[in-house]
């Protein structure tokens, strides 16, 4: 009988083989008796499953060659199967090339990370010079964020899972703002490329999937490698963290441009307080898209054999809403004010904020119906529910 070894103690394989795959990794109670190794009880009786770090639960997932089948239960596990079907890094060779893997690995997010960094120093030149010159403009950039900072706390607020770290948010919100320098990238490229002007087309397939996929990226990169991500809602946390991310930098790439090419006899201030309430309402739609993105990113997470087709559906969905309302923009406010006694001024604040509190609904209620069978699921549980790891979780920052 093969057994393997945790943190000193030698686990049954045999046990794990018991369970079927949907339920060996369903969430379970944990004992709170040992908290530190996750001792988790199956809900089918007579299947007892244990999960630790997140070695031994890849381990417990990994596809297996038939030779290696066939020699676990003709010898209990006990031949070596290297290089015929398994594998480590025994060899010169082995080490040479994981060795390479690594350094490509790591170099390859370096070189992205750097780009990033040099792009979004370029693009914050004429802000930050507005700034020096006039320092009050910097109030009116901090301004602009706080109606999506405000939308992004009440979604971390939500989370009825263990807190997000710090360090994490941090991480996140500052990805979220090198990876948007991408999307301006593509979007200006795009237009020249392919000869795609300001319209539906552009919006619905150039703006929306790039603009989603680079916040989503800003999760996925990072947090979303960390073990602190365990849980479904997280991924909502982490998303509207990127998505307010994304928005403080466009908002101060977008107040920059507009104040810098302003007539000075406009004022500069009245010129950096009307875009920056323009902006102020458009960041809040950035929180609500990625956050409904991350929510499905997580929900991938946890469900490994529905992974893309989890993660593409929650692209799409941030993707079409987030076109919808630049194609929408513009056009509903002038048809309110045919048929409304209202300004365009009042009419395009109407719509924004009507059309944001819509599709935050939708996301609402994907959180409360998370928090609510969090809480029905773990009334009475000791301890609570932990989701557990999958093999896309390294080991702990």
């Amino acid at each position: 009988m093969r057994r393997t070894a945790y943190r000193g103690r030698s686990l049954d394989r045999s046990a794990v083989a018991r369970c079927r795959p949907s339920d060996r990794y369903r969430e379970r109670p944990i004992d709170a008796s040992s908290p530190s190794e996750t001792r988790r009880p199956d809900l089918i009786a007579g299947c007892r499953t244990y999960t630790g770090p997140a070695a031994l639960h890849t381990a417990m997932q990994r596809r297996r060659d038939p030779v290696e089948r066939a020699e676990e239960r003709r010898d209990g596990g006990s031949m070596d199967l290297y290089d015929i079907s398994t594998w480590e890094p025994r060899s010169i060779p082995d080490l040479l090339a994981y060795t390479l893997y690594t350094a490509v690995s790591y170099g390859f997010r370096a070189i992205v990370l750097l780009t990033a960094v040099a792009i979004t120093l370029s693009l914050l030149v004429s802000p930050a010079a507005l700034v020096l010159e006039d320092p009050f403009i910097g109030l009116f950039f901090a301004l602009s964020v706080v109606p999506a900072g405000l939308l992004a706390a009440y979604i971390w607020y939500a989370d009825i899972t263990t807190s997000e770290p710090l360090p994490l948010l941090v991480a996140t919100f500052l990805l979220g703002v090198l990876f948007a320098t991408f999307a301006a990238v593509v979007n200006s490229l795009s237009q020249a490329v392919l000869g795609i002007g300001s319209g539906v087309l552009f919006f619905y397939l150039i703006v929306g999937p790039i603009e989603e996929t680079v916040k989503l990226l800003a999760v996925q990169v990072f947090a979303y490698r960390s073990t602190s991500f365990n849980a479904v809602i997280d991924g909502a946390v982490y998303g509207a963290v990127a998505g307010l991310g994304f928005a403080a930098i466009e908002n101060a790439i977008y107040i920059g441009r507009v104040v810098g090419e302003a007539d000075p006899e406009a004022g500069i201030v009245v010129t950096a307080g009307g875009i920056a309430t323009v902006r102020a309402l458009a960041g809040p739609g950035h929180v609500i898209y990625s956050a409904i993105a991350g929510y499905y990113l997580g929900l991938a997470k946890f469900n490994r054999d529905y992974f893309w087709p989890i993660v593409l559906k929650g692209l799409l969905v941030a993707a079409f809403v987030h076109g919808t309302y630049n194609v929408t923009v513009g056009i509903v406010p002038d048809i309110l004010t045919e048929f409304l006694p209202l300004g365009y001024g009042l009419a395009f604040v109407s719509y924004v904020v009507l059309y944001d509190l819509t599709i935050g609904y939708y996301l609402y209620r994907k959180l409360a119906r998370y928090r609510r069978t969090y809480q029905t699921v773990t009334s009475g549980a000791d301890g609570g529910v932990r989701p557990e790891l999958t093999e896309f979780e390294p080991p702990q920052r």
